[in-house]
């Protein structure tokens, strides 16, 4: 066996990028781009250049991973949803919620029917839409749920593709949602929603201990084990989907709650996982993506712009908040941690919490309507 294919070594490298993706992530020009993004990058770099091995030379180190270890970290991550907590987010801002992932899902439909994407994508088009669907209701989590299943991450540049185009219309749509508040108040008064005040959450110490490390390991060790075995029995069960759904109801009981660890036990999973993706980008590819971005982009484009006016136009009908509804969008399409920055930005303090809680019930979500969507195309 070669060194540069000795997955050891090969394992160290992909560390060696998460931690320099996140280093670079936190700077002026990389937070433009996002650690998710700058771990495939880097390590398609380094795969290029012959340091690790890429698609047309895989190891099994790979398919370890995509196997075992990306499931494994949308289970952890699914850990955090506490579905109890989320009713403090008030009626009008889950209502909001809900009305944005059911736009969501429309204007995956309507993008379906104005692109015709099959007809560039083929049949990784209806996955892709599933992918979109999923990561537009609650996040990166439910695009990875998706992608897993079919297998989505064997296609690098296909795959990366798809990650680089979620990440410029999740760039816009923030522009869009701080902008939502002063164009539409020119048409329309904004009338404020009463709230309960809410403070915003204390960060828990997250630093993972011996005790929330055995408990973590031993639970995601037998969920992933439950999941397989009753894929066996349910084959028309996706096991992904089982083990989601494992990791929510699990996330309710108080002693899952108390653990420490779990969000960040999943983002690196995640990171680890992204950096094989981007082992996997060969560079002859990449011409190839040049039809195929265009559609991707427009894609996902209408489908974004489907859902915002839909969730103004519907949200306008009940509550007229401008505000409330840019955050319920955004908590929608970027997840909660953007929602609760476009809170602060509205000096909205009273809609932090709501925003962190209902991105929470979009990463419950977003994995079924994502297998909704592939299931009806």
């Amino acid at each position: 066996m070669s060194d540069l294919a000795n997955p050891i070594y090969v394992f160290a490298v992909l560390c060696l990028m998460v931690i320099l993706a996140v280093y670079a992530g936190k700077t002026k020009t990389g937070s433009k781009f996002g650690a998710a993004l700058l771990v495939i990058v880097f390590t398609a770099v380094v795969a290029n250049l012959g340091l690790i091995p890429s698609a047309s030379d895989s190891i099994p180190l790979y398919d370890g991973i995509f196997t075992y270890l990306a499931p494994l970290s949308i289970f952890y991550l699914l850990l955090g949803v506490n579905l109890n907590s989320i009713k403090k987010a008030g009626a009008p801002m889950i209502i909001l919620f809900v009305l944005g992932s059911l736009a969501t899902a429309l204007g995956v439909l309507v993008a379906w029917y104005v692109v015709s994407p099959e007809k560039v994508l083929g049949e990784d088009a209806r996955v892709i839409a599933g992918m979109l669907a999923g990561t537009y209701t609650g996040g990166s989590a439910n695009f990875n749920a998706v992608a897993l299943e079919y297998k989505m991450q064997e296609k690098g540049i296909l795959y990366a593709g798809t990650i680089a185009v979620d990440n410029v219309v999740t760039t816009l749509w923030i522009i869009v949602t701080l902008a939502i508040p002063t164009v539409m108040q020119k048409f329309w008064k904004t009338r404020k929603v009463s709230q309960n005040t809410l403070e915003a959450p204390i960060a828990e110490d997250e630093r993972i201990d011996f005790r929330s490390l055995i408990w973590l390991t031993f639970m995601g060790v037998l969920a992933y084990f439950i999941s397989e075995k009753l894929s066996d029995f349910f084959p028309q069960i996706p096991s992904i989907l089982t083990l989601s759904t494992l990791g929510v109801v699990l996330a309710q009981f108080r002693f899952v709650n108390q653990l420490k660890g779990s969000h960040f036990l999943g983002l690196y999973l995640v990171y680890i996982f992204l950096a094989v993706i981007g082992a996997y980008c060969e560079i002859a590819s990449v011409i190839e993506l040049k039809s195929i971005g265009t559609t991707l982009l427009v894609f996902a484009s209408i489908s974004v712009f489907v859902h915002g006016v839909l969730i103004v136009g519907l949200g306008s009908l009940f509550f007229r908040d401008w505000e409330m509804i840019a955050i319920a969008s955004q908590a929608n399409v970027g997840g909660g941690t953007t929602a609760m920055a476009l809170a602060e930005t509205f000096h909205r303090n009273e809609l932090i919490l709501p925003a962190i809680l209902v991105g929470s019930l979009g990463t419950a979500l977003g994995t079924y309507i994502g297998f909704a969507i592939v299931a009806f195309l």
